[in-house]
């Protein structure tokens, strides 16, 4: 096991030495940056040897491990050294400073524009995201004052067809009314003319006219110098009260719409 922690001290200080160059390898050139040849090959030339001296140590670890190790610890050691890597690795992330950068001013502009096309892309797939919002929020906002001014004009119409109807409702109810007392009237008329004729009947039967009288009168005492008076009978002053009371019940009603 001596071996292979040893091993992993060359693997964490490799990974660190691999870290403080991660950010002078040289982005992809652009037509807009001008770097120079030779500073690039250097660059790929030290990326490629520590590459394989990364290669070189995982052989190395992998066949250690196949030496050393049962079949039934196999799975579980690795397991426990990938752990142990990835913790160390994590370890130098943490205590990281920043390095410097190099001195190559071509390398140093490069980087630069890399970055600034990088933030230049994600503002405008942020601008370009918020306009569609702006865009859907506006075609929203136009949807709903639609709805609600065709909702508008639904109550206005609802409101005039109400107004409408209550008039209807008012003038129908009057007429109604006026029909049945009209109807009411030519009953109790009907029904006042059949009483006055049993009442005339009956007081014709009882009663008779006073002319009847004075003319039996006449034939027994004569002849008299005094004129003949107006007389109508009882028959006669109640239909005539009647009537008059039945018109004024009529007119009043007829003021009072």
């Amino acid at each position: 096991m001596d071996k292979q922690d040893e091993l992993l001290r060359e693997a964490e200080k490799l990974a660190k030495h691999m870290s403080l160059y991660q950010h002078d390898i040289a982005p992809d050139i652009t037509p807009h940056a001008r770097c120079s040849v030779d500073a690039v090959e250097e660059l790929l030339d030290e990326c490629d040897k520590k590459w394989k001296q990364m290669e070189e140590f995982q052989n190395r670890l992998t066949l250690l491990g196949t030496e050393t190790l049962s079949e039934s610890d196999a799975q579980l050691t690795l397991l426990m050294m990938q752990v142990k890597a990835l913790t160390a690795e994590c370890n130098q992330w943490q205590k990281r400073s920043p390095e410097l950068l190099p001195d190559n001013q071509e390398i140093l502009l490069a980087m630069g524009k890399e970055e600034l096309q990088k933030v230049d892309h994600e503002l405008e797939m942020m601008l370009s995201c918020v306009q569609s919002k702006n865009r859907k929020l506006k075609e929203d906002l136009q949807r709903e004052q639609k709805w609600l001014e065709e909702q508008e004009q639904l109550v206005k119409a609802l409101t005039a067809r109400q107004e409408e109807l209550r008039n209807l409702v008012v003038e129908t109810s009057e007429t109604r009314i006026i029909e049945e007392l009209s109807n009411r009237i030519v009953k109790i008329r009907e029904y006042e003319k059949e009483l006055l004729e049993a009442l005339g009947e009956f007081l014709e039967e009882h009663f008779p006219p006073p002319e009847e009288q004075r003319s039996t009168n006449k034939k027994k005492k004569g002849l008299s110098t005094e004129p003949p008076a107006q007389l109508i009978t009882l028959h006669e002053i109640l239909e005539e009260e009647s009537s008059i009371y039945l018109c004024a019940s009529f007119c009043g009603f007829h003021s009072d719409f």
